[in-house]
């Protein structure tokens, strides 16, 4: 203890305090880089938020004691990267976010006994616009959505009833496809009672009609399903085909597009067709008749009138007698009905064209060259190209194959070994460049001002006394080593001692008055010497 209070009285109250400054500074920053490395890792919670959103979900946060940062004024809430699952799963059990509407959560309330029927009717259209936004905006392509239902009431006495419509505003993260948007329609209209599709009428955040939401006809319905289908029919295609040359030529070393074109016609034919070789009974008449008939005498007795008269007459008249027999034979034709509907949308004509890029290698410079492939593989491309695509030479279907150069040559591949530990995040990558440059302040923090100041500080004043002493040649030298003559170095020595006799001679007055007096004694010495400072200096 002794030893450290001398120490630090030798030190001084200015190195006292400038080592107490340089102390505060250190523990500063060690204490912000200790902070900084060991803070947590924050990620995005929720983006996107609506205020009231933004609102529910940081008081829950701020009841459950959990840090987070808000972003992009709100919109965006960052926490802990370890706790997001489970917070996600909490603020589910509160029903947060709710995505600025309001579901059927609005029943849950308990101020609603007194309500009336109009606002009950009111609380369950506002339910049911929110149930169907959030249902929409789960879409990944939509990033909110707005409904409005407009739910006709039934009237007493009315013979015809308006049908139920409903029109969306969406806002969408690049555009949608004819499928998606009449996915959304048929979404909404299986959710309301009464609602068909072609009254649902949906428009984006830009203004722009996605679906007019008026009744097409029958005829506007199948012209836009066959649309979707030829685009659907030649994406498959294309697919199909990219994935069998993808394992050919290599990825991205292939470009395919496929055009088709449909019958747009619908048919719909009935034939009836007789066959007279397949006759077949179907029913049989017979009439068989039979008569007998006697022409008598034209005497008129009374015995002539007496019943069985003509019997005991015999002979006396003449006898007609006749029969007859009819068939009748109703026979059945065989006959065929055939009624045949061909709808439209059957594929007319088939056209595809391939453009394959060539073969890269390296010549003996080292230098990758192009080499066009050869018409063999060619043309078995195009064979495979064929039985992907079903071709069909009689209908007149297009497959044309073409090897050309693409502008890009394809990228150097990967070696093995890379990537799977060392696949690191963007995330990840900007973490270890914060720690790197943490790292290097640091280190230069060290090296360059604490260092420094450290010796300082620590390094003790001296103070160099010495006499100018006069050699026997009447020279000025600095003690009396230099009399006796030293090498190079020593001179150098003196010369560097002589400097510091100057300022140290201002203030000894003794020492003043003999070099006056020896300038006096010795004065083409004395202005050699002055030169050779004035040398020196410059």
């Amino acid at each position: 203890m002794n030893g450290l209070i001398e120490f630090i009285k030798t030190l001084g109250p200015t190195r006292i305090a400038a080592m107490g400054a340089v102390a505060a500074i250190l523990i500063g920053v060690f204490a912000f880089i200790i902070l900084r490395v060991t803070a947590p890792q924050m990620t995005q919670l929720y983006s996107e938020l609506t205020l009231e959103d933004s609102g529910a979900i940081v008081n829950q946060l701020e009841s459950q004691g959990v840090q987070f940062e808000l972003r992009n004024n709100g919109a965006t809430i960052m926490v802990p990267a370890d706790q997001v699952a489970r917070l996600r799963m909490r603020l589910a059990e509160e029903g947060l976010p709710t995505g600025g509407s309001i579901g059927y959560e609005i029943f849950d309330r308990s101020d609603t006994l007194g309500a009336t029927t109009f606002v009950q009717n009111i609380n369950k259209l506002r339910a049911m616009e929110g149930e169907l936004a959030r249902t929409i905006s789960s879409i990944s392509r939509i990033r909110s959505a707005r409904v409005h239902l407009v739910i006709p009431e039934r009237q007493l006495f009315q013979k015809d009833q308006r049908p139920p419509s409903a029109s969306i505003v969406l806002s969408v993260r690049g555009a949608l496809g004819e499928g998606e948007i009449r996915s959304v329609q048929h979404l909404v209209a299986a959710a309301v009672d009464g609602l068909t599709p072609d009254h649902v009428s949906i428009v984006d955040e830009t203004g722009r009609l996605l679906a007019s939401g008026a009744s097409a006809g029958e005829d506007g319905v199948l012209s836009t399903a066959l649309q979707e289908r030829e685009v659907a029919l030649e994406s498959r295609l294309r697919n199909q085909v990219e994935e069998i040359l993808n394992s050919v030529v290599g990825p991205g070393r292939a470009r395919v597009r496929v055009a088709t074109e449909l019958d747009h016609n619908k048919i719909t034919e009935t034939t009836e067709t007789y066959d007279p070789e397949g006759q077949v009974v179907r029913s049989t008449q017979s009439k068989e008749e039979a008569s007998s008939s006697v022409n008598a005498r034209d005497e008129v007795t009374v015995g002539n009138q007496l019943p069985n008269n003509q019997q005991n007459n015999g002979g006396a008249g003449d006898r007609d007698d006749s029969s007859l027999t009819e068939e009748i034979v109703n026979y059945e034709i065989s006959r065929a009905t055939r009624t045949q509907i061909v709808e439209a949308g059957a594929i007319k004509r088939l056209s595809v064209a391939v453009l394959v890029d060539g073969t890269y290698a390296p010549n003996d410079n080292g230098d990758v060259v192009y080499s066009p492939r050869s018409q063999e593989t060619l043309d078995r491309i195009a064979l495979l190209v064929r039985s992907a695509v079903g071709f069909d030479e009689g209908r007149g279907d297009v497959v044309e194959v073409v090897n050309l150069q693409f502008a890009m040559p394809p990228a150097a591949d990967l070696g093995e070994g890379e990537g799977g530990l060392f696949e690191f995040t963007r995330q990840d990558i900007m973490r270890f460049a914060e720690l790197g440059v943490l790292a290097m302040i640091s280190v230069l923090l060290l090296f360059f001002v604490v260092r420094p100041l450290l010796r300082r500080i620590v390094t003790p004043e001296e103070h160099v006394t010495q006499e100018l002493i006069i050699g026997p040649d009447g020279t000025l030298i600095a003690d009396s080593d230099a009399a006796a003559g030293k090498d190079d170095e020593e001179d150098e020595i003196r010369i560097e001692w002589l400097e510091e006799a100057k300022a140290a001679g201002a203030m000894q007055a003794t020492s003043i008055a003999k070099v006056g007096e020896m300038i006096g004694e010795y004065p083409s010495e004395a202005v050699t010497i002055v030169r050779g400072w004035l040398d020196e200096a410059a």
